[in-house]
């Protein structure tokens, strides 16, 4: 009976060969309203004076505190392997995106 009702908790996800690809970004770009956040993926390249977002994803505040808390596990787990991630130093980039001032 509990192998039963772990086999219908499990959820299958679907990765098609398009998705499992990936898209490289290097930037993200944070805004949030009273009820979601809105995260867009970008790709910028040196020298040039115009970016696209590659991917936006929209999450709820309670999903996005939970990628939140995923993201630092994972980065624990991370460092735990391979040491310590440098952080460079804070990049000003002027952005003219519209919309509420962004974090990245």
């Amino acid at each position: 009976m509990e192998n039963q009702q772990e086999e219908q908790s499990q959820l299958n996800i679907e990765l098609t060969e398009d998705m499992a690809e990936g898209t490289y970004a290097n930037l993200a770009i944070i805004t949030h309203s009273n009820a979601e956040f809105v995260v867009d993926f970008v790709n910028v390249m040196p020298g040039m004076p115009k970016a696209k977002v590659k991917s936006r994803v929209i999450l709820t505040p309670q999903h996005a505190k939970r990628f939140m808390k995923a993201m630092l596990d994972n980065i624990k787990k991370y460092e735990s392997i391979h040491g310590p991630i440098q952080d460079q130093e804070p990049v000003s980039l002027p952005m003219n995106f519209g919309g509420p001032t962004a974090q990245a």
